[in-house]
């Protein structure tokens, strides 16, 4: 793939000028034949697999951005979901987890990863005794580890929502609370969870992907922002076409550093993510994009559809620049690491309901949001059913990563990357009879697609 002397003057200037970057390239690594009935041989079979493959991913990454002049903010792992491994150790001990957990995580402080993924259960359609064993232990686990994040996939739309799953999940987000706040910060809950994420804390190998394979994510809110702020009082059909074709050039660069990594590695070119994914840095804010095309604040009436046109663009530009788009691929809002999110949230003008109402047209759901300690673990189990139903019914993955942490109204401190916000009002009224029914709800009849 070519870059045209144009395209690369004027990805100097997204970098210098607007933020542009590679949010991460993460090293997906199949653990599968790591499986064994001896705890202890098993962790030492996955560290030698990992530090096999992933051995050179960060210094190699930094050669990339020498080379290119382009940052790559992360570099990340993601593995096997370790429940498929826990299924082949006979015990019921949590401590067998913890093991296999600092396992993991060593191995990623050992390669100097930010991130390892793949703490995770697929659990839409029901529990094995893996699935049980490493749920009931997320809380001890993010709480004795450092890099390790994890995700469980309560629903599909082939499969609809298991309800069981998802009030262990709004237990356990409690119980992770209890110990330490900041470890919800490491554990997301999915519905149509996608095998090739290259984000965290979703991002797991999943079955069907390659042996060993670099996913790339992309980001650029300020770019985006950018051109829609030279654009003054355009019409929408100009305004997604000049979006779109900044898509396509962010993309470009994406896969050009992908592609450049899986050659390094000597690993499976996979996917492109398509996202524009903020930070709480001043300027890179998807919030401010919504602001740039004429809405006061970020929450206001017309911010669904403001998203829903960004996102349709970004996605539009993206599939011309590459072939292989994957991952969650659209806009991400998450409160606490969009600085206008925050703001926007604090002015009143963002509220939990509209938060969810966006989620239905852009990715990931409902992200990085703060709600009251002193919340039900019935309630968050009843905002992630209505976030997983929203993935259910249209089709698409959505997640749930809440925080409960102080009082309403207060700000949250997360530090670095993970931003601040405030904390969010619930809903007073009770939700817990309908969360306890239990059982799976059927899938939508858009599931019948065969």
């Amino acid at each position: 793939m070519r870059l045209s002397t144009e395209e690369i003057v004027e990805t100097i200037k997204m970098i210098s000028f607007e933020r542009l970057d590679i949010r991460t390239v993460t090293l997906g690594i199949n653990l599968g034949g790591c499986v064994d009935p001896n705890i202890d041989r098993m962790c030492k079979k996955v560290y030698k697999k990992i530090t096999a493959v992933g051995h050179s991913l960060v210094e190699e990454a930094k050669e990339v951005e020498m080379k290119y002049g382009l940052p790559i903010v992360n570099k990340r792992i993601a593995v096997t979901p370790l429940a498929f491994l826990l299924d082949a150790v006979n015990t019921k001990k949590e401590s067998t987890c913890v093991k296999l957990a600092k396992c993991v995580d060593s191995t990623a402080e050992k390669l100097k990863v930010d991130y390892i993924g793949g703490y995770s259960a697929l659990v839409h359609k029901g529990f094995t005794k893996g699935d049980e064993l490493l749920i009931d232990s997320i809380p001890k686990v993010l709480n004795k580890t450092k890099r390790l994040c994890s995700s469980v996939n309560v629903a599909t739309t082939k499969s609809g929502i298991n309800m069981d799953a998802v009030l262990r999940m709004g237990k356990v987000v409690k119980r992770c609370a209890a110990i330490n706040p900041l470890s919800c910060t490491k554990l997301v809950t999915f519905a149509n969870a996608p095998p090739d994420n290259p984000f965290m804390a979703g991002a797991f190998h999943g079955v069907g992907e390659a042996e060993n394979s670099i996913n790339v994510g992309i980001s650029g809110p300020g770019v985006i922002r950018a051109v829609v702020e030279k654009l003054g009082d355009a019409d929408f059909g100009e305004l997604a076409e000049k979006i779109k074709q900044t898509a396509f050039k962010i993309t470009r660069v994406g896969e050009l550093v992908g592609r450049e990594m899986a050659r390094r590695l000597n690993v499976e070119f996979g996917i492109i993510d398509l996202s524009l994914a903020p930070t709480p840095f001043e300027g890179d804010s998807v919030a401010g994009i919504i602001e740039a095309m004429g809405l006061e604040k970020c929450g206001t009436h017309g911010s669904t559809a403001a998203l829903a046109l960004l996102t349709d663009a970004v996605k539009k530009g993206g599939v011309m620049a590459t072939s292989y788009v994957g991952g969650l691929s659209g806009a991400f809002i998450p409160v606490s690491e969009d600085k206008g999110m925050a703001e926007a949230v604090a002015k009143g003008a963002m509220s939990l309901d509209k938060l969810e109402a966006m989620t239905s047209v852009c990715s990931v759901g409902l992200d990085m949001i703060v709600v009251p300690s002193k919340t039900p673990a019935e309630t968050i189990a009843a905002i992630i059913a209505d976030e997983c139903a929203i993935g259910v019914v249209n089709d698409k993955a959505t997640g749930v990563r809440i925080i409960p942490m102080g009082k309403e109204g207060e700000w949250a401190e997360l530090g670095g990357l993970l931003g601040r916000a405030p904390v969010m009002k619930v809903s007073k009224f009770s939700s817990s009879k309908f969360v306890s029914r239990g059982g799976r709800t059927p899938s939508p009849i858009q599931s019948l697609t065969d």
